[in-house]
């Protein structure tokens, strides 16, 4: 034996348990879709016509402020070239799919009520759902926001999880594509904690070991650095025993929790901007999505108060999705015309380039770039959003790339069906 065999032989028995850390802890991407947004509906206001109203709500307030690619692209600042591009995309988005994730609201938004009104709540939205999921009509992602594991709420919550999920098992509604949101986490024993709640429920419910999943809200600044100086949330991640599918910001409460007055509460402050890095750098290779939070300035009233709020919300987030984070929250129906623009056009204008460095990777060429395989693994992966939410095509790719969606999957390293 060389003396570099038996170093290699040493050094592979020495970084043994470290190799497999890596690979339990840091797996990579999923390698499934991640929507661009998640739309928070109040629970008593959830029905069958949901997702319909918002569709009509949206392309309403964008045929009566936005009727054109080029008025358009003079309200929200858009090269109308690009703004052209996109207008009938958007247009076919909001008729076809307006909302990509839904989350029915048990939290903030619905508020402290009797438990009988809260119970009958919670049978008729997943009475509802499970109809939506049946019928074909349900959002390609969908799930609840409990209330917290806070102490007061703690009891609250669990039970309106157990009744949702036992009523939406029931009614066979129940998919792949459900997940909970657990809000104002505090500590890593909350994740844990959710953990066992959902091993309970699945044992009780006669649910699959493993299914029920959950994202994680970062509201709260104990979220973020904990009492010894450490990043908690990176501990949640690996508390959460491959349950976690998301760490999603909560602008307001965790600006809040600063000390930032509410005048100056935004996506863009800086105190968002450090939570959300180390979301980022904590979610990192585990394969668990971030999401950015949502702006509260709504799209309402007259024609100017809609054009202002739709180009803070697409300056917002086209600066998340140029910040690497490519999910946010919506709050209104007029919220959706933005979010597509805004997402739309990120995809579009850097699909040929994306294309063109693509097929010099696959098919050899010069594109101007020498990339590496982590960066056409990066470059197909942003391609593959575009095509997930409608803003490229499977035909535009294969003519401008010459890859068609099944080599794309594998270059993004996402499973190929």
């Amino acid at each position: 034996m060389s003396h570099l065999d038996e170093l290699t032989g040493r050094l592979d028995a020495a970084l043994a348990g470290a190799d497999a850390a890596l690979t339990a802890q840091f797996p990579g991407e999923r390698g499934v879709r991640q929507p661009v947004h998640t739309v928070y509906v109040v629970a008593d206001r959830f029905g069958p016509d949901t997702v319909s109203e918002w569709s009509q709500d949206a392309l309403s307030v964008l045929a009566l402020h936005g009727r054109t690619g080029m008025e358009l692209a003079e309200a929200l600042d858009l090269r109308p070239s690009l703004a052209a591009e996109v207008y009938d995309r958007v247009r076919e988005k909001l008729e076809r799919e307006p909302i990509e994730d839904l989350r029915i609201d048990f939290e903030d938004g619905y508020g402290v009520r009797p438990d009988a009104d809260e119970d009958a709540a919670v049978t008729a939205a997943a009475t509802a759902l499970a109809a939506s999921v049946a019928d074909g009509t349900a959002t390609p992602f969908h799930g609840i926001r409990i209330k917290s594991f806070e102490a007061p709420t703690r009891h609250r919550g669990l039970r309106t999880l157990d009744l949702f999920v036992g009523e939406l098992t029931r009614r066979g509604g129940l998919t792949d594509r459900f997940v909970i949101t657990l809000p104002k986490v505090t500590s890593v024993d909350q994740v844990t904690a959710m953990v066992t709640a959902l091993e309970t429920l699945e044992e009780v419910h006669g649910i699959a070991a493993g299914s029920l999943r959950f994202e994680v809200q970062v509201e709260t600044p104990q979220s973020i650095l904990g009492p010894d100086g450490t990043a908690l949330v990176a501990r949640m991640i690996a508390a959460g025993a491959g349950r976690i599918t998301g760490l999603h910001y909560g602008t307001y409460d965790y600006s809040a929790s600063l000390g930032v007055a509410a005048a100056y509460q935004a996506m863009d402050h800086p105190v968002a901007d450090h939570a959300k890095d180390v979301m980022q750098v904590a979610a990192a290779g585990t394969g668990v999505f971030v999401s950015d939070g949502s702006t509260n300035v709504l799209p309402v009233g007259d024609r100017q108060a809609v054009h202002a709020a739709w180009r803070l919300h697409t300056r917002l987030v086209s600066r998340s999705l140029a910040r690497g984070i490519y999910q946010g929250w919506d709050l209104h129906p007029a919220q959706l015309p933005s979010r597509y623009v805004a997402t739309y056009a990120f995809f579009r204008e850097g699909l040929d380039q994306a294309a063109a460095r693509l097929r010099a990777y696959v098919h050899g060429g010069d594109s101007g770039f020498l990339d590496e395989p982590a960066t056409a693994t990066a470059l197909a992966a942003f391609v593959l959003r575009g095509v997930d939410c409608g803003a490229v095509t499977v035909d535009e790719l294969d003519k401008l790339a010459g890859i068609d969606q099944r080599r794309l999957a594998e270059l993004a390293k996402r499973p190929v069906a």
